[in-house]
């Protein structure tokens, strides 16, 4: 505990020196201080945010209220269902690989939406699920995800917490013990979905030496091509990021997806018209945008 005699010395530290400090400050602030609550340079940028909103907020009650969503066919996720019931037909587990990610990480996080709506399909039909997992937070959250995921589907007794397992941090090491997984056990579907980096190329390469249909997904650009090369699908991108929509089909993420879109569209409309009217000589855009 703090004894009196300190807090007796403190308080008499405050008194004495307190408003000579006070004053110093006081001196030094500048006298044309700006009170003003918006800064007025920056009003379009405002207006941009909110017209952003109003496109996903609109999109948002479209979809809740039954309106045609239309969303761009995605390859690699069309045939989850097809990765999903090959696996179950030859009696052999899905292996799911969420990568390297922490859990704050986007594509870590678009990766779990994933596994949940897999883990949907796989509580149906009864085929095994193996999730190794190179972080223990990561590792917790999955299993909640999963577990939720068999009991909303009405089959938590064939949830196995034994399933989903931490492997370790070292990152050849979970390669290596993730190759043996699939030498060993020989799974019908591989589903590398998340953050990876150089032991991309490894896993993707086994996953095809042992015939498993691979479904590959990642927000790394320098891994993109290993998995295109070495997997059947691959989400490339922002794709990932859709994912989580376009196999739930739930309202309010595909309103927010619809509505980025829209947001996406008048961006770049903005960028044709504003170099259109450059070229044609008018400049009070990039007057504009310089002055903001």
């Amino acid at each position: 505990m703090i004894s009196k005699k300190l807090i007796l010395f403190l308080f008499l530290l405050a008194v004495v020196f307190g408003p000579s400090c006070t004053i110093a400050i006081a001196q030094e602030a500048p006298a044309d201080v700006d009170t003003r609550w918006f800064h007025t340079g920056k009003i379009w940028i405002f207006l941009s945010v909110v017209l952003f909103s109003c496109a996903i907020i609109f999109s948002i009650y479209r979809a809740r209220g039954g309106g045609d969503i239309f969303i761009r066919r995605i390859a690699g996720l069309e045939a989850v269902d097809e990765a999903i019931g090959r696996s179950t037909e030859m009696g052999r587990p899905i292996l799911y690989i969420l990568g390297l990610g922490q859990v704050g990480d986007v594509a870590t996080i678009a990766s779990m939406n994933i596994l949940g709506q897999v883990a949907r399909k796989t509580a149906d039909y009864e085929t095994p699920l193996r999730v190794p997992c190179n972080d223990p937070i990561v590792l917790n959250v999955v299993r909640e995800m999963v577990k939720a995921a068999y009991l909303d589907e009405g089959r938590p007794d064939a949830y196995s917490e034994d399933d989903i397992f931490f492997v370790t941090e070292s990152q050849f090491a979970y390669a290596a013990a993730v190759d043996g997984m699939m030498v060993r056990e020989k799974p019908a579907a591989v589903f590398l979905q998340g953050t990876f980096y150089a032991e991309s190329l490894i896993l993707a390469e086994t996953g095809n030496s042992v015939g498993a249909i691979q479904i590959a997904g990642s927000d790394s650009d320098s891994q993109l091509p290993f998995f295109i090369t070495a997997c059947d699908y691959t989400l490339i991108g922002e794709e990932l990021y859709a994912a989580s929509a376009y196999l739930s089909r739930e309202p309010m993420l595909l309103g927010s997806l619809k509505g980025q879109d829209y947001g996406k569209f008048l961006i770049f409309a903005g960028i044709v018209l504003g170099v259109i009217l450059e070229l044609v000589g008018i400049t009070w855009v990039s007057t504009f945008f310089k002055e903001v």
